[in-house]
């Protein structure tokens, strides 16, 4: 059995950032135009009126400010509201193996490694854009891997559970190094006519080398102490979007084709079991919560990220020990609590502990103990 490391991480971010000044102009134009052309159903009660949104509703429900976009004009086009992404001819690099090889081409070269020093390769995202073949084989090739890859998904939490996996692989001496990438293109699964929903998301992609401890030479190591991983089915995040939808056409505009969720059962439901997961993760390995000098939370919502954190060290965090970009990223799927290490890691001594951590739908939530090196 081999010991395991975190040899280096990269993130990608998309050009373009939408705030949520320009996100509710184009939500609220929307929203007064649906209540101009449907006066008279409304006046008759037959159809309810929409209500505008705000930046500061925004802001208070989430922690969200702005959100980093792979297109802008068709997200804020009252029109359209979706972004728009043409498809590619099969002969070119689909956006999402263009987006990870972005991520994964960093954190190669912060690990100070190149592909010939990678065996194999895990997409594991939400949303993948083709079932076959896997876009973990097309960004194989894309940078020049000898070696396997495939995809997995487990929703928010797809990054962690795909480190986990590519742990196991390297501890059995089946690769020496494997690269988990989290392509997340959320905006392209988000009903921005919704308005609980319209600003929760925004798009990125992470990547993250895993590693033997022995061969790894980077800088910025970090030992995987131990990962655990729980799932528990729920309907209270669900996207039913899928290959079977043109085979039931009565059903396809159905909104739940699209991200729906209960937020206040997500929030009741899911912070108890982050917490309780973390805690006797950490009472597994003999540590103590106080030993933590950071926890790299999943990015979805800021007063969950408190609550969790303060469930389990009793106070409230300090904004050091539970790093937030949610406020400039919005939430990013199983990207976000990778983007919170890869941006929060440089400053931790020699030894510190560290807990990465996901949660999301299924439900499903991924603890990883990590020590810097």
């Amino acid at each position: 059995m081999h010991n395991v490391v975190i040899s280096g991480t990269g993130l990608y971010t998309p050009a373009n950032s939408i705030s949520n000044e320009e996100l509710v102009e184009s939500f609220n134009a929307y929203v007064q135009q649906f209540n101009r052309d449907n006066a008279a159903a409304i006046e008759r009660g037959e159809v309810q009126a929409l209500a505008e949104s705000s930046a500061a509703f925004i802001e208070k429900a989430s922690g969200i400010k702005s959100r980093f976009v792979m297109d802008k004009d068709g997200i804020l086009d009252p029109q359209r509201m979706k972004p728009r992404l043409p498809e590619r001819s099969n002969d070119e690099p689909s956006i999402l193996c263009q987006m990870a090889v972005a991520a994964a081409e960093q954190a190669l070269q912060r690990a100070g490694r190149t592909a010939a020093d990678v065996d194999a390769v895990i997409v594991a995202c939400s949303n993948l854009q083709r079932p076959y073949p896997a876009i973990a084989i097309e960004v194989q090739q894309a940078l020049g891997i000898n070696g396997f890859g495939f995809d997995m998904n487990v929703a928010c939490s797809s990054a962690t559970f795909g480190i986990q996996t590519a742990c196991n692989s390297v501890q059995l001496g089946q690769a020496r190094a494997v690269l988990v990438i989290s392509p997340e293109i959320c905006t392209g699964h988000l009903n921005f006519r919704d308005r609980d929903s319209h600003f929760i998301f925004g798009d990125a992609a992470t990547a993250v080398l895993v590693e033997r401890a022995d061969l790894a030479t980077s800088k910025h190591q970090f030992d995987i102490v131990s990962t655990k991983l729980l799932t528990q089915f729920s309907n209270n995040i669900r996207n039913n979007f899928g290959f079977l939808n043109r085979a039931a056409e009565e059903g396809i505009g159905a909104p739940d084709k699209l991200f729906v969720q209960e937020g206040r059962k997500v929030f009741r439901e899911v912070c108890p079991m982050v917490a309780e997961l973390i805690g006797q993760h950490l009472a597994e390995n003999n540590l103590n919560v106080s030993d933590v000098k950071r926890f790299w939370l999943h990015q979805a919502n800021l007063s969950m990220n408190h609550l969790i954190v303060k469930k389990l060290l009793g106070r409230d965090a300090l904004e050091e020990e539970a790093p937030v970009i949610l406020d400039s990223y919005a939430n990013t799927s199983s990207a976000g609590s990778v983007i919170a290490l890869h941006k929060h890691q440089d400053d931790l001594p020699q030894g510190a502990l560290g807990v990465l951590s996901s949660f999301g739908a299924g439900y499903s939530i991924g603890s990883v103990i990590l020590r810097k090196r």
